[in-house]
């Protein structure tokens, strides 16, 4: 192939200069499916960005809970962000080819944050774990410091983990097709590409997609349990009612990102049971929409956040409690 006349040779390895990226080929209703996902992209900057700006700005918000509801936001800009716009710029220009190293930047920045986003999806179910099965020392277990210590050590395992990950990719020698079915540089299509040894990629992807996705799936599971135990045994009805509704919005969060995902990295990893094209459109829907959908149906519903972007808009003065403050 013509490629590979001006592919870089590093130590025998052959790396070209790019892969062109394939998918949604064919899909007939392919131009309202692009104007879905702009609308998506939109609303989730909009949305995600006046959240981190809502917590950001009330001193009243600097706490634990809201440390975790601000992490997940910017987690779903950036993971969005770096998928969307490729794709619609793709679509527009006729043109999906993309460098070897851009290639590699992209594919560990959507890893890296939708590995994010499902430790950040745990570290949720965490502070409702400590809101509900222990109230009276909530203050003194998850205080803002301990929550900042949980995520930072999300975010250094995460980012190390990706990193190699994507690193031993060159490693790889890529001397057939270039073609990657997918709509966006997708770790399996790429080092199945590869005409050496993939092995070792193969178990890093094995292993990272039970650690990132697996490890915090089961202990969202097991937090869940312990909260309905707990919430069960309450005498209110209200106080029970409340603690429900709360874990009912998260759960709901769970199942839209985990059970697509989920199913696609697992059958589609390990077996061949999946069509591709299917697959395409399953994991861009999958990857795409919790990030529009974590605002809406879970942060701006928490009272606190609701009260602050009504005073917001209305110029209305709110109290240190949330509440509008009385002229």
């Amino acid at each position: 192939m013509a490629f590979l006349g001006n592919g870089l040779n590093v130590s025998g390895l052959i790396h070209p200069p790019g892969f062109y990226l394939i998918a949604f080929e064919k899909f007939t209703s392919i131009n309202l499916y692009f104007i879905f996902l702009s609308l998506v992209y939109i609303i989730t900057v909009l949305f995600n960005l006046l959240l981190i700006y809502v917590i950001a700005s009330n001193r009243n918000l600097h706490s634990a809970k809201f440390l975790a509801v601000c992490n997940l936001a910017v987690i779903d800009v950036v993971l969005n962000s770096c998928t969307i716009p490729g794709m619609i710029k793709s679509f527009l220009v006729k043109d999906n080819f993309l460098t070897f190293d851009v290639c590699l930047l992209q594919m560990f920045t959507y890893y890296a944050f939708v590995s994010l986003e499902s430790f950040a999806l745990a570290v949720l179910a965490y502070d409702r774990l400590i809101a509900i099965c222990f109230p009276l020392r909530q203050n003194s277990i998850n205080t803002l410091l301990s929550m900042s210590c949980v995520v930072a050590l999300t975010w250094s395992y995460t980012m190390g983990a990706t990193l190699f990950a994507i690193v031993i990719i060159k490693r790889l020698s890529f001397c057939n097709s270039v073609r990657v079915l997918s709509y966006f540089c997708d770790y399996a299509p790429v080092f199945r590409l590869a005409c050496n040894d993939n092995s070792l990629h193969w178990s890093v992807a094995s292993f990272l997609s039970i650690t990132i996705l697996l490890g915090p799936f089961v202990f969202i599971l097991l937090s869940y349990s312990s909260i309905l135990v707990t919430v069960f045994r309450m005498q209110s009805v209200a106080s029970r009612g409340k603690a429900l509704t709360t874990c009912v919005e998260h759960l709901i969060l769970v199942a839209v990102f985990y059970i697509p995902v989920l199913t696609i990295f697992t059958i589609g990893f390990y077996s061949s049971l999946i069509d591709p094209d299917q697959r395409v459109l399953c994991l861009s829907l999958s990857s795409c929409l919790p990030p529009v959908l974590n605002p809406i149906i879970y942060s701006f519903r928490t009272k606190e956040i609701r009260l602050r972007v009504r005073a917001l808009f209305r110029r209305v003065p709110v109290t240190p409690s949330g509440r509008p403050a009385k002229h």
